[in-house]
């Protein structure tokens, strides 16, 4: 019998839980193959209940007030705390994967856990042999893998390194075809200059590192490409997209939002947020707790039907 799939309900206070529920009332899941860990006091619209038959994991059920799209140290507690159980799990082998709501990073700051957002949390968890967590934005055949993660822009340049990009590449050319299936990967890389530095006029990253990376990785037997001017690559990404055959099976970007301003343009609503590189997979949906509509009922749910639909795929 497999594993469970671990669903976190985010932010109490967010639209965390409404589209969690959304997503189990418009499709068909097995809630045998769930289990839901959070508050259920969290906010919810009017008339919208938990699924009978999931098991529920209740965070701190003698809390039971959280305000509309409030920032706080509770809610920030209730969300640490679903992510670390849902942790204590995976490395108890008792799920086969995380699928996380969105949460607020200020209120788990708030609350003391000092963190820069919930991909570093699952690192923090479930890396035992040195494991990176990566984030990998899945939709359809569309992906795009983020070089760096939740960090100042003006750090990203010193991160760019010959060897940083070497091995970020093979781990990721292994991922792919490993959790997809893709027999021999092409892989597009994204410059980090305008131009793709403009034979160095505009910055040197791409002679310095880029391309003797690209270089390093072609010996090694690596179908990768480029870097490339990141607004041509993603232009014809997003054709590519309509027309239904992308020329790349993965996107790399050099910073967070050089990829996600693709994706969130070229398929907010059907994009999951995937972490690839620890032990089991973790989903999640490609964007955050909304809190101005939180409790309002018209959150859109089919990023996390989508999220949770992968987990099943990649699970199962």
């Amino acid at each position: 019998m497999k594993k469970k799939i671990a669903i976190t309900l985010g932010d109490p206070s967010s639209i965390g839980s409404e589209i969690v529920l959304k997503s189990f009332l418009n499709n068909k899941f097995d809630h045998d193959k769930f289990v839901l860990i959070g508050n259920r006091a969290s906010v919810l619209p009017e008339g919208l209940v938990f699924p009978q038959g999931v098991e529920f994991v209740e965070i701190m059920p003698e809390v039971n007030n959280f305000e509309e799209g409030k920032i706080s140290k509770v809610s920030g507690e209730v969300s640490f705390r679903s992510l670390e159980l849902a942790c204590e799990m995976a490395n108890k082998s008792e799920i086969s994967a995380i699928v996380t709501a969105p949460v607020s990073k200020e209120s788990i700051n708030l609350a003391g856990y000092h963190f820069s957002g919930q991909t570093e949390i699952l690192e923090h968890f479930l890396s035992k042999n040195g494991e990176r967590a990566e984030m990998l934005f899945v939709s359809k055949d569309f992906r795009v893998l983020l070089l760096t993660r939740h960090v100042p822009v003006s750090k990203v340049p010193s991160m760019i390194t010959f060897d940083f990009v070497v091995s970020k590449i093979r781990e990721l050319y292994s991922l792919l075809k490993k959790h997809f299936g893709i027999e021999t990967p092409h892989i597009a890389l994204c410059a980090l200059n305008p131009h793709a530095g403009e034979g160095g006029l505009i910055g040197d990253e791409e002679i310095q590192v880029l391309i003797p990376a690209v270089e390093k990785l072609q010996s090694d037997g690596i179908n990768i490409s480029g870097p490339y001017p990141a607004d041509m690559l993603f232009a014809k990404a997003a054709k590519a997209f309509k027309e239904g055959l992308q020329p790349y099976d993965c996107y790399v970007s050099c910073f967070h939002d050089q990829g996600l301003c693709a994706v969130k343009t070229i398929d907010v609503g059907g994009t999951v947020n995937t972490t690839i590189g620890l032990p089991l997979i973790r989903t999640s949906p490609a964007h955050g707790t909304a809190f101005d509509i939180a409790g309002k009922g018209i959150a859109d749910c089919s990023s996390m039907t989508a999220a949770i639909k992968l987990a099943l795929e990649l699970a199962y």
